[in-house]
């Protein structure tokens, strides 16, 4: 039986650790500390013995060097059942120490403060924290290693019936000592490579904490748990205050996260309705009223289940609205007194506040078999400056309008797209074809009589003439389009025949 004897504790986040050294003092264990959280437990007339006593070496250097010592790490490191080290311990006076209770210096905490300056965030870069943690770690078999105050209690209690800790709570102990550090130093490397502007270094080390777990994922057969950035910028999903309605399921997060992208697109008042990834609506007017009305109309059918995003506070008048059909989730920067009120009625309509709308500025990661594929996020806007106009006929002002909005729009949907706009909203979205004529017939359909003076953006070039002259039977009057094909003559000469205008933006947007 490995009886706890002896515990060091250092630690920043100082929760609980009061109550934790009386529980530990009760059982007659002796308590080593350092620096702060040896006065505080001295304070607390907790019976304390300093680093310096045991090291015989004081803390120098302002505190930098002061654990990394043999008396510490061999206390800590020493194999218990294997003679040569127990030899070793007696030969050099060094004693066991069985039980860690360590968290580091906060620097997550301090770089997430907007005025902090370089020399404070390496200063609060903690190097013997993580040399103790992964020292009784390894060492689990026989020591104890706390770095959560979440497990005082834990720990307390198995102490109180065993005087020591099972083998399998050390080894959960461990797991969770090695993630701490792993992400610790993971966000450190983000921290130096986002300073020198290196977005895709030789070795990634990202790093993020459990925001909650789900139901399931996107399937009811599959694990999912939602985890967020450790510093999450305001303004996106992962900040996001629920306000109502039941939990979050993976796929709310993922069509959420994707209605704000294309909320960000746009500066005035707009409204995003999106379903499975794709924005099934998309509004925009002089108030958020009119934006609504907009998105609704767009797709009455798909928005039916659907989650609505928008940049505006949400009024008393739109929400009245809202509540005449089912709806997943609203996302709102905020929601007026009245109209909390009257969307709190639906019982699971999750209410989300975010405050303010940001940019998702992060690289985008996906798994793929063996490994994963980084990019930078698509941030790239077009404006009318940035177009050339390649067909006969210029656009009209309002023309350029109506395929700017369109443009903004095929940028969010999944690939192959085509996006058909009139008056400020969009009236046929044609997404995920394996063809662009294909995505094109189905936006068409889709809007129906609409179709008749919209304009239409594509997210690639056409490969061939077919999706003009497919869009001009229609009665589309304009196209967006990144051109770039061998064949883009084909398709202006298509449109100069129809009396169609055409512009090429030079910029493409897959979305796979």
């Amino acid at each position: 039986m490995n009886r706890i004897k002896r515990v060091l504790i250092s630690v920043s986040d100082k929760t609980g650790i009061i109550e934790f050294a009386q529980q530990l003092v009760a059982k007659e264990i002796e308590v080593i500390s350092t620096g702060g959280t040896h006065q505080l437990l001295k304070e607390a007339g907790i019976p304390v013995i300093g680093i310096s006593e045991v090291t015989g070496f004081p803390e120098i250097m302002d505190g930098r060097v002061k654990t990394l010592h043999p008396k510490v790490h061999g206390g800590l490191l020493a194999v218990r059942d294997l003679p040569t080290h127990r030899q070793q311990m007696e030969e050099n006076g060094i004693e066991e120490i069985d039980l860690v209770v360590v968290n580091l210096y906060p620097f997550a905490q301090t770089i997430a403060k907007p005025d902090v300056s370089y020399e404070e965030a390496i200063e609060n870069i903690d190097i013997g924290g993580p040399s103790m943690v992964r020292s009784a770690a390894k060492n689990h078999r026989f020591v104890t290693v706390v770095v959560d105050p979440a497990d005082y209690q834990i720990v307390a209690d198995e102490i109180t019936i065993y005087g020591e800790t099972t083998l399998q709570t050390r080894e959960y102990l461990a797991a969770k000592a090695f993630s701490h550090t792993a992400s610790y130093d993971a966000l450190i490397a983000q921290y130096l490579n986002n300073r020198m502007g290196n977005s895709l270094p030789e070795q990634l080390t990202v790093t993020y904490q459990k925001h909650s777990s789900l139901r399931y994922g996107e399937n009811p057969h599959q694990q999912a748990a939602f985890y967020k950035e450790t510093i999450a910028a305001n303004g996106l999903i992962a900040s996001a205050k629920q306000l109502h309605g039941k939990e979050l399921s993976y796929n709310n997060i993922n069509d959420a996260s994707a209605a704000l992208a294309i909320v960000n697109e746009f500066q005035g008042p707009v409204v995003v309705a999106v379903k499975h990834m794709n924005p099934c609506g998309v509004g925009s007017g002089n108030t958020i009223e009119e934006a609504y009305q907009k998105a609704y109309e767009a797709d009455p059918v798909s928005i039916f289940g659907g989650i609505v995003a928008t940049n505006q506070a949400v009024t008393k008048e739109v929400a009245l609205q809202m509540t005449k059909l089912f709806l997943e989730i609203i996302l709102a920067p905020h929601f007026e007194a009245d109209a909390l009120e009257i969307l709190q009625e639906k019982k699971n309509l999750r209410l989300l506040e975010l405050g303010s709308i940001t940019q998702n500025k992060a690289n985008s990661i996906i798994t793929v078999g063996g490994g994963v594929l980084v990019q930078e996020a698509d941030l790239q806007q077009v404006n009318q400056d940035d177009c050339q106009v390649v067909t006969d006929r210029k656009p009209t002002q309002d023309e350029w309008e109506q395929l700017l909005f369109g443009f903004k729009v095929v940028k969010h949907v999944k690939s192959n797209a085509i996006v058909l706009v009139k008056e400020n909203r969009t009236v046929g979205v044609g997404a995920g074809q394996m063809n662009r004529i294909g995505a094109a017939r189905i936006a068409i359909g889709q809007a129906g009589e609409l179709v008749t003076g919209s304009v239409l953006a594509s997210d690639a070039f056409f490969p061939m003439p077919d999706t003009v002259e497919e869009a001009a039977k229609a009665g589309v009057t304009a196209i967006i389009q990144p051109g770039g094909s061998i064949r883009d003559q084909e398709s202006i000469e298509a449109a100069n025949r129809f009396g169609i205008t055409m512009v090429f933006t030079g910029i493409r947007h897959f979305k796979h």
